[in-house]
């Protein structure tokens, strides 16, 4: 097979412009103007609305190349376009060769009888998606998202991009993934499918494998399978036919494991076809050897939602991701596999792949498998009604045939999901009953949808919607049966205690927003836009009123800060509260709740939103919280008025022997009563260690609860509460002191306090990096230990030493 590159430079211009200007492929309209300096950055104030007049027009994109006689002589050749974003017109040497109308497809064209010898052009005309739905919404209006531009759903694109309530409206365009000339002679491999079957010992891995033949000669098909060791085992198929099916027997195999649970072992898969030893065409997988199951059955609760990874019952830990750039162009493989380490880092298993986006690059799944990330899967519909005319039909089947055979055999991969919040959306959200559209509904996700699974990815879990129960509009939001997207804390304004009263099979979605942090703010905004009530700030803000629902929260739970500095940092505090608040609940009702994914992981722009990674990559509170609440091994508290229950949940594969180390102090760390608790935790179980009453010695402003747990005489973990809210609690001035220590790959910092300090946050002044540990309580007497690898530094510090950089407080100082 030979390949030929287009990617690279290309020319661009609007297609009411005269003047042609350099481009880059793949990329987008809005990267080569913003990198040829013809708008400003649509991230920075209010720019974004000068995004908007940029995605009116129509725009053209071109490319010279040369084809010599080694390409033409090839039998066929086609263009392969994997991402065309999303209406255009694509012509070779002047002659039309293709229309296009879907982002998320692949498309091969025929071109072998258009190319010709030496000098070849190309061009791509991409249409303003926003004329086009304007149109189309005229005609016969769609019911979607109020924050994003009305008629999206009639366009197969990121909906996203036309605005969500954390997202800009900033429908970029543009030849956004790889474009490839590939030439053939006499055969090329069309399909291949990796099927498992795991027994005792052994896992018998089924290779189908379908070519395409153009002459009469014997062709060879050879597959080689490469155990993580580096052992190969080859099988071979002399005269193939068009499909063949080869069998491997592996023995004693090394499973693959998520997360928290075992390595990620990885077999290389290849395919070749050949003749009289020549390669002809030849694929490459990766594969993990795991069964992945989801057990939807009655038991005494309702009807459970839980992944079983290699026979073990899995509690599911993570988030929704959304796509990492508004400004599709700017997103890299370095910032992905930074966003998968930070998951790891926080003890993620699960990560969710949100509908109104689109499909990751290759790359996303294979950083997903290498970490150990199960990859929850939605299909690209969100939050809308669809019109299953007979085009939109054709168009979305290929759009899942080839998604379903570019992902199938990735390791990490967990669940297909029919779409985001329709079912429940039809059902809870007030949208008129019209009959055609939930007809459509029903055929696009519940029979052509599963129906493809089922040809060609029969391995694989497949869910209608999320959330739902058991699909067909039946109370999709059924808290007893299949999984749950809740917000009555947020979107309803009730209070954190309000998660204690649901024991949801699986939460995929409930979250709270918080701002990012100040330094993010400052690449946005100038000085006196930093007012969270601010133009710019509220345009920084997708979700109506949210900034004030931030201080309605916090003026339930906090003092109010006195600074913007200092409400910025109590935000992430607020925010990190209420998801742990939600979390520790589940995990200790393991067995009923077997999953809690947040709403969201990361941030597409600067923005105030869900996400506990914000658009610079900087750790919200929240993903320091994350680290420890999704930690395999929890220590928890829940707190009532006088009393409070300690729990052990244990997410790891051993029983662990655990001491929990209590003590009840005043806010000057003075030891009221303490006492031992020391109990077996059997693997994959939650247990409550014992009650504690304090009926007799709590004087409830002035005192704390504080535990540690040891496991096997090892110390492991801490937690602490409160039993007021904190803008009750009488805290006192903790003075923290730091001593800062180097070595060679690291600064430790020693953190001591005169009297209990909750929430101490470290920071550097102008400097990034990542703390081993962040927002935590710290007792007077005790010092608590914080690396600083010197790697996650840029080593810039202006002239100043390491401590002389390093800010540090508390939620005292931020009221005082």
């Amino acid at each position: 097979m030979l390949t030929y590159s287009l990617n690279g430079k290309w020319k661009m211009r609007a297609t009411n412009e005269q003047m042609w200007m350099d481009a880059s492929v793949p990329g987008s309209v809005m990267n080569d103007l913003l990198n040829g300096g013809e708008i400003a950055d649509p991230f920075y104030r209010d720019n974004e609305d000068e995004a908007y007049e940029v995605a009116i027009h129509d725009y053209e994109f071109k490319k010279d190349f040369f084809i010599t006689d080694e390409m033409l002589a090839q039998d066929e050749v086609i263009l392969r376009c994997e991402g065309l974003d999303t209406l255009s017109v694509v012509y070779l040497n002047d002659t039309k060769i293709a229309t296009t109308n879907n982002m998320h497809r692949t498309y091969n064209f025929d071109v072998k009888s258009i190319l010709k010898k030496g000098e070849n052009n190309i061009k791509i005309t991409l249409y303003s998606p926003l004329k086009y739905i304007e149109n189309k919404q005229k005609a016969e209006p769609l019911i979607g998202v109020d924050e994003a531009v009305a008629g999206y759903p009639y366009i197969r694109k990121a909906h996203s991009m036309f605005g969500w309530d954390w997202g800009p409206i900033i429908p970029d365009l543009g030849i956004w993934r790889n474009i490839t000339l590939l030439g053939w002679n006499k055969a090329r491999i069309d399909d291949v499918y990796i099927k498992q079957e795991h027994q005792k010992n052994s896992v018998i891995v089924t290779i189908q494998s379908k070519f395409d033949k153009w002459i009469d000669e014997d062709i060879q098909l050879e597959v080689k399978v490469k155990s993580p060791d580096g052992l190969t085992d080859v099988k071979s198929i002399e005269r193939a036919q068009k499909d063949e099916r080869i069998v491997f027997t592996i023995e004693n195999p090394q499973l693959w494991w998520p997360n928290g649970y075992g390595s990620q072992p990885l077999y290389q898969v290849d395919v070749e076809i050949k003749e009289s030893e020549f390669i002809l065409d030849k694929k490459t997988y990766k594969i993990g050897l795991r069964t992945i199951e989801i057990k939807n059955e009655p038991d005494q609760w309702g009807k459970s939602f839980e992944f079983w990874v290699n026979g073990i019952s899995l509690f599911a830990m993570g988030a929704n991701y959304i796509p990492e750039d508004s400004v599709v162009a700017r997103t890299s493989k370095s910032r992905t596999k930074r966003l998968i380490q930070d998951c790891i880092e926080a003890n993620f298993n699960m990560i969710r792949i949100w509908g109104g986006g689109y499909y990751p690059d290759d790359y996303f799944y294979e950083l997903c498998d290498q970490y150990g990330l199960i990859v929850w899967q939605d299909f690209m519909f969100a939050c809308s009604v669809y019109d299953l005319s007979d085009g939109f039909e054709r168009s979305v089947t290929q759009e899942v045939i080839d998604n379903i055979k570019r992902i199938r055999h990735h390791a990490s991969l967990g669940l297909w999901c029919g779409n985001n919040e329709v079912e429940s959306a039809w059902e809870d959200w007030g949208w008129p009953r019209h009959s055609k559209y939930r007809t459509d509904y029903i055929k696009l996700f519940e029979i052509i949808l599963p129906e493809l699974i089922n040809e060609h990815d029969p391995e694989t879990f497949y869910w209608p919607s999320s959330p739902s129960s058991e699909g067909s509009f039946l109370d999709p939001s059924n808290p007893n049966k299949g999984d749950v997207h809740y917000w009555d804390v947020w979107h309803g304004l009730k209070p954190f205690t309000e998660y204690r009263k649901f024991l949801f099979r699986f939460c995929s979605e409930f979250g709270f927003q918080s701002f990012p942090s100040t330094k993010t703010i400052k690449t946005f905004t100038i000085p006196e836009d930093r007012n969270v009530f601010s133009y710019v700030m509220e345009k920084h803000q997708k979700n109506d009123g949210a900034n004030g629902k931030i201080l309605t929260y916090l003026a339930d739970t906090f003092l109010y800060p006195k600074d913007f500095p200092s409400l910025i940092y109590t935000s992430q505090i607020l925010q990190a509260e209420a998801i742990k608040y939600g979390v520790e609940h589940w995990r200790r009702h393991r067995g009923q709740c077997m999953g809690a994914l947040y709403w969201q992981l990361n941030d597409c722009w600067p923005v105030a939103s869900w996400s506990s990674i914000d658009y610079d990559g900087r750790w919200k509170a929240l993903h320091y919280f994350t680290k420890r609440f999704y930690a395999p091994i929890l220590l928890s508290i829940r707190e009532e008025k006088d009393s409070a229950e300690i729990y052990v949940t244990n997410d790891s594969l051993e029983d662990v022997n655990g001491t929990v180390i209590w003590k009840l102090r005043t806010n000057t760390s003075k030891i009221i009563k303490e006492g031992k608790i020391e109990n077996k935790v059997s693997a994959l179980k939650a247990k409550e260690m014992k009650k504690l009453s304090f009926e007799d010695h709590l004087e409830r402003r002035k005192t704390y609860l504080e535990c540690h747990l040891y496991i096997t005489g090892e110390y492991h973990s801490s937690a602490t509460v409160l039993f007021v809210q904190p803008k009750h609690f009488q805290f006192l001035n903790p003075n923290i002191k730091l001593n800062v220590t180097e070595k060679e790959e690291a600064f430790m910092i020693n953190v001591s306090a005169e009297n209990f300090a909750k929430y101490v946050e470290m920071d550097l002044m102008e400097e990034d990096c990542t703390f081993s540990d962040n927002y935590f309580d710290i007792s007077a007497g005790d010092v608590k230990t914080i690396m600083v690898k010197k790697d996650t530094l840029s080593k810039q510090m202006n002239g100043k030493t390491f401590k002389e950089q390093l800010v540090i407080r508390s939620l005292f100082d931020c009221a005082n």
